[in-house]
């Protein structure tokens, strides 16, 4: 993938930003996806993380806000989260 100079970038680094991911219902989805983001952003903990389950409680989404340190960071974080067999999908 081209790299996309700051000046067309559409974020502006570092920044909050939020991710939503959502998945199966399943008690350890909230402390895996926790794992995963904090590979990514260290100082992430669980306060900036929300939960909310579906109507019918069948699926399980999150919103994770991290520090977006660059555009390479978020790319992995999204390409681990995406290929994790426990997420559904990752917006």
């Amino acid at each position: 993938m081209a790299a996309i100079p700051p000046s067309e970038s559409l974020i502006e680094y570092p920044s909050d930003f939020p991710i939503k991911v959502m998945g199966p219902t399943h008690e350890e989805f909230a402390a895996t996806i926790l794992a995963v983001v904090l590979k990514h952003d260290p100082s992430f903990h669980e306060g900036k993380m929300e939960t909310r389950p579906s109507a019918k409680g069948n699926f399980t989404g999150l919103t994770v806000t991290v520090r977006a340190t660059s555009r390479e960071q978020l790319d992995a974080l999204y390409t681990e989260l995406s290929g994790h067999p426990m997420v559904k999908i990752v917006m």
